[in-house]
């Protein structure tokens, strides 16, 4: 358990969040570069706009859920979330904080058995990850 950390340390993806917007805005941008190419015979139908749009849509939704992520720890426990949906968890509640080799993010297990992935963490971003791992690893022995 912490000493009674002074700090408040926040740990958030980074390399998957600039890859989802930059795919984003790749999309966007073909979306207008190819309804505005295509001869006018060929234009898309309005209900043909409106489902490449809601993809587009549902694809910056999805991003925005990665960049959203967020492991938050302070003196108190663990504020965890992934996506939109939340989780609080004191410092005695967590059992052990673990990332195999190659596992995309971490998972934390509590002390009864539940296990929530660590989504704000993720393995893609290399040593940073690592480091945020030990460091919290470090925090609950």
């Amino acid at each position: 358990m912490p000493d009674l950390m002074s700090e408040v340390r926040r740990f958030r993806p980074v390399a998957v969040a600039i890859v989802m917007w930059m795919s984003t805005a790749v999309l966007v941008v073909m979306m207008i570069v190819v309804g505005n190419a295509i001869p006018e015979d060929y234009r898309f139908s309005v209900p043909q706009a409106l489902t490449l749009w809601s993809f587009i849509g549902v694809i910056a939704l999805l991003a925005l859920a990665v960049t959203w992520s967020t492991v938050r720890a302070d003196a108190e426990g663990l504020t965890v979330v992934n996506g939109f949906r939340r989780h609080r968890f004191g410092w005695s509640q967590i059992a052990a904080i673990s990332m195999r080799d190659g596992a995309p993010w971490p998972t934390l297990v509590t002390r009864d058995d539940r296990r929530v992935i660590l989504f704000a963490i993720q393995g893609s971003d290399g040593d940073s990850a690592r480091e945020a791992v030990r460091w919290l690893q470090e925090q609950i022995s």
